[in-house]
């Protein structure tokens, strides 16, 4: 059932999902997270769609989880935390890592909480310069969830982890880039030009080949050097049976552009 508050789109390959409840800087409700997951497992199936953009409207980008709307309701029983926490924002984060197709978080605004974890989980972060980004858990006595304690240790390191974490200062977008969190920082008024560059060049790439190499690079923070290289290696035996890959191969013999139809 569609969430009037995302909206999704696919154009030339590409699926936008757009976060649109601005009065809140789109904090999430259990609707919300749970259609943006379903949306993502959507196009991770889909072969016309070859990658995502997720972004937000207004002055923000995700707010996290909308704690008001979880305040309410009967007796809390021993566990309950525990499963809805692996049903809500574990299974959003994992819905990010495991979609076979690219994933660009565009970040207009703020990205705090939850909405911190969803861009990092992402494949490429774009950044408007107003961005922000705070792990703002500790604010509220709470533990990071959405699997912030997995995701900072392996982009930034435990230390610099811990500093964003046990302060929950606001990072701005710069120093994020320069902590290696966001891939690119643009002006304001070209963070979607940026995003639909992006996204067309992806979608112009040979789509299973860009989602064996999302899964090794995944698995690699994971695993031994001998698990990883007999990952690679059965990764590309799997791609060499692609169209892609043939098309890859022809083209550079007979010195031609290639042209990959994701399949």
């Amino acid at each position: 059932m569609p969430d009037p508050w995302i909206h999704a789109t696919t154009e030339d390959a590409v699926t936008r999902l757009t976060l649109d409840r601005p009065d809140t800087l789109n904090a999430l409700t259990p609707g919300m997270r749970d259609r943006l997951a379903g949306l993502l497992a959507d196009a991770s199936a889909d072969p016309h769609v070859r990658v995502v953009v997720l972004t937000g409207s207004g002055r923000g980008f995700c707010a996290g989880a909308d704690l008001r709307g979880g305040a309410a309701g009967g007796e809390r029983v021993a566990g309950d935390v525990a499963r809805t926490l692996r049903v809500g924002a574990q299974r959003l984060i994992g819905a990010v890592l495991d979609c076979e197709k690219p994933v660009i978080a565009a970040v207009n605004g703020t990205a705090a909480g939850l909405g911190a974890h969803l861009a990092f989980a992402c494949d490429l972060v774009l950044a408007a310069e107003s961005a922000r980004f705070i792990e703002v858990f500790v604010r509220r006595a709470l533990v990071p969830d959405g699997g912030g304690a997995y995701l900072l240790p392996r982009l930034i390191g435990p230390q610099r982890a811990k500093e964003l974490m046990f302060f929950g200062d606001a990072l701005t977008a710069a120093d994020a880039a320069r902590l290696g969190l966001v891939n690119r920082v643009v002006p304001d008024g070209d963070l979607a030009e940026a995003a639909s560059g992006w996204a067309a060049r992806l979608a112009a790439a040979p789509t299973r080949a860009l989602a064996l190499t999302k899964q090794l690079v995944n698995a690699s923070l994971d695993t031994d050097r001998a698990t990883a290289f007999a990952a690679e290696a059965a990764a590309q035996e799997i791609n060499m049976t692609t169209r892609d890959a043939k098309e890859g191969l022809a083209s550079f013999l007979e010195r031609r552009g290639p042209e990959f139809h994701g399949r």
